[in-house]
């Protein structure tokens, strides 16, 4: 099965720049994409200091939909978003007061990645992290979701006026470029003992190796691969009644399990019940207190949003068209216009029979 590879390179355009990301990307394209990949074959697919944070979500949604592996290689630089204090991957337009619009939002790879089989998805970071992301960090864990290998460092800020290169990227390219991969670990390691003279100990290292087969995640998302749509609901469905029981419909872990059913009803490709349940779950974490721009909560919106989008029949479409618009009011969510958007395709949908 060929391999799916994202080459993502970011960096603010001016006094904001920590790193050169872009830099890096030259001698990544050197290397042949089934080694990037590790696989026979493979697609690539380069961002290169990409200007809107949805165009980095519509590739990596696409990469993540592809079935083979999937390997991200990211080099840039992190930013707190000042009205939650979220790492934020910078992009090319990004500053520090506008890093909530227009920077990659972390949790994102978190989301799109999480029903990816077990195993098949790696990530390979070499980060700059600016003082208060820094300072973050040393304490909180950057969090790249469960089931991914990761691997790769992440630096602290470089001294005034100075902007920093992708060492580890640039190592990890040079390596690859003799057209041999080796074992993910043993490239991460030959990487770090390349840029050590430099890095003075002072990153932080990111070594995670990913999923273990009893994970139920692994066997959910290998019922989905097979077409096993049915099989893989009732699966989840007996965890997220689990998680109920124990720890009350409202708790993170039912939660965590009824997004899972709302991702199983897009890949079944029934986009009402997807739609429907993303709207509950948004519901149940306003209902628990959580604030409507909370990431899960505007995360639950914005997918009953898209998936609202895929429902062609007019009567569901308008109920649940409603109950988006009404949602839509207090959680506008991070795009201009969305709850305009909702408003304008009801009227229309009140014109169909």
């Amino acid at each position: 099965m060929p391999g799916t590879v994202l080459l993502l390179a970011a960096s603010p355009v001016g006094r904001g720049r920590l790193v050169d990301a872009a830099s890096v990307l030259p001698v990544l394209a050197a290397v042949p994409p089934a080694v990037l990949a590790g696989t026979d074959t493979a697609n690539v697919v380069e961002l290169a200091d990409p200007l809107e944070p949805q165009a980095v979500l519509t590739r990596l949604r696409a990469a993540a939909a592809a079935p083979g592996p999937l390997t991200v290689y990211v080099t840039g630089q992190l930013q707190l978003d000042r009205r939650q204090r979220l790492p934020h991957l910078a992009l090319a337009r990004t500053t520090a007061s506008t890093a909530r619009y227009t920077a990659f939002p972390w949790h994102w790879f978190r989301e799109e990645l999480r029903l990816r089989p077990a195993g098949a998805t790696t990530l390979l970071l070499d980060l700059h992290a600016d003082a208060e992301t820094w300072e973050l960090l040393r304490s909180t864990p950057l969090d790249s979701g469960r089931g991914n290998v990761v691997h790769g460092r992440i630096a602290p800020p470089p001294s005034r006026r100075t902007v920093a290169v992708p060492a580890y990227m640039k190592a990890v390219a040079t390596i690859l470029r003799s057209g041999f991969r080796p074992p993910l670990e043993q490239l991460h390691q030959q990487a770090l003992t390349r840029i050590a003279p430099e890095s003075a100990g002072t990153d932080l290292v990111l070594s995670t190796p990913g999923a273990t087969g009893g994970d139920p995640h692994a066997a959910i998302s290998a019922a989905v691969q097979s077409g096993r749509h049915s099989d893989a609901d009732a699966l989840a469905a007996r965890h997220e009644q689990a998680a109920v029981t124990a720890h009350g419909p409202a708790s993170e872990e039912a939660l965590h399990w009824a997004e899972v059913r709302a991702d199983l009803a897009m890949f079944a490709g029934d986009a009402a019940r997807s739609c429907h349940t993303w709207l509950m779950i948004a519901t149940a974490r306003l209902n628990a207190g959580q604030a409507p721009d909370a990431p899960a909560v505007e995360a639950a919106v914005d997918r009953a949003h898209h998936q609202w989008g895929q429902v062609h029949d007019a009567a569901p479409a308008r109920e649940l068209g409603a109950a988006l618009a009404a949602l839509r009011g207090r959680v506008p969510g991070r795009r201009e216009g969305a709850l305009d958007h909702v408003q304008r395709q009801l009227r229309q949908l009140q014109t169909q029979g």
